[in-house]
Parts: C-alpha cells; structure tokens; sequence
C-alpha cells in the first residue's frame, strides 16, 4: 500500500514566513550582515538569549506590540554590540524577503480543486502581510496575534482545523521548520518540510495524496 493510500489527506494548512515568502533566516541574517558585525547575531539571539526569545514570544502571542517588541530587541542587539534604531527594526529585519508565486499558484490549484487551505502564521512585526490579499490565498487565516497563541502549540493548528471544519488527522501543515511540523504532528496533523514549491507540490502528492 502506498503512502498516499495509506494517509488520505484533504485539508491544508500553511506557514506564511518562509514558505509564501522566500526564507525568513536568510533575510534575517542579510540584516544582520548589515549591522557590521556577525550577520547570525539577530537569529542567534532570537535562538538563544532568553530576554530576545522572551520578547519574540511576548509579540506573536500579541501580549506586546510592535514598538514594544521593537525597543526591546534593539537594546538586546545595543548590548551585543549592534547599535540599531529601534523604529521600523522589524521591517527592516523583513526587508529581504519576497512573495513566492509559485507558492501563491500551488495555493491557488488545491483551493480551485476543492482542497481547503488554512493560513497558520506567526506574527511578526506591521506590513508582513502587506501585498498579499490573504483571503484569496486561504480559505481560513490563524494569526499568532490574534488568537494568543504561537506556533508550535498544538491549540493553534487545532483552531485551524476547526475554523475549515476538518479533523486533524485530514490535515497536512506545511512549514519551513520542523519545529513547528512537530507540534502539528502531536494532534494527528501530516507534515511537509518546504524548501520549494515544485517539492512541496511533489511531498503532497506523493506522501498524502494531495494533488491539484
């Protein structure tokens, strides 16, 4: 029996950063090559300095705005030798990335072939969703920010899945970290690593029968 006989699949939720856009790490580190210095240090302390992780949580659960998040990541990137305005940081940590169309297209098909689509997204900062008209991407849009809740928790893909009225286990989330397919995996949701829309297309097809 084959995968896709064996994991029938009819839902889709997707990541935005990264996925719909081209890769949020590498814009983020482009940024910090800006800064002079060593171009990791924004993803490294978002990765690994607790007050920068504490505020990057703080945001995309909405419990503090974007000049909140802002002035506090600048003085962490102060402290660690990056002397940074904090007004428009998170644009500017944004500025590299770019919609993918031919993500937007794969999106289009499974919508226009009857497969639902639920946007899954993590908050960052004012204008990330800008150019993007995401009701016509999604049939349901989940914003960290809006909901309280972030990814990888379990209660934001389960949101998801019910605001299209699927079961999980006919899910699949696509997502450029693993981290985040883990949490989905923890109530049944399928999941496709996304380096690329022509692979992604290729995972859903072959691995859970998804085809448009």
């Amino acid at each position: 029996m084959s995968k896709s006989a064996a994991e029938p699949r009819t839902a889709v939720l997707v990541d935005f950063g990264g996925v719909i856009t081209s890769s949020v790490l590498r814009a983020f580190t482009d940024f910090g090559a800006s800064l002079g210095g060593d171009p990791r240090l924004p993803l490294d302390l978002l990765g690994r300095d607790q007050r920068s992780r504490t505020l990057l949580a703080d945001h995309e659960c909405g419990r503090i705005d974007t000049g909140d998040f802002e002035r506090g990541f600048a003085e962490r990137l102060r402290v660690h030798g990056a002397d940074v305005p904090a007004e428009g940081l998170t644009a500017r940590m944004q500025a590299g990335m770019s919609i993918d169309q031919d993500m937007l297209a794969l999106l289009g098909d499974l919508r226009a072939v009857g497969r639902p689509v639920a946007l899954v997204s993590n908050s960052f900062g004012t204008g990330t969703y800008d150019g993007v008209d995401l009701s016509a991407v999604a049939d349901a849009v989940v914003i960290s920010a809006e909901v309280g809740i972030r990814k990888p928790s379990r209660r934001i893909y389960a949101i998801a899945c019910e605001r299209l009225g699927v079961d999980p286990g006919a899910a699949v989330m696509i997502d450029d970290l693993q981290q985040n397919l883990d949490g989905a995996a923890r109530i049944g949701i399928g999941g496709v690593l996304h380096t690329s829309a022509a692979d992604t297309r290729r995972q859903l097809a072959e691995r859970f029968g998804i085809t448009a």
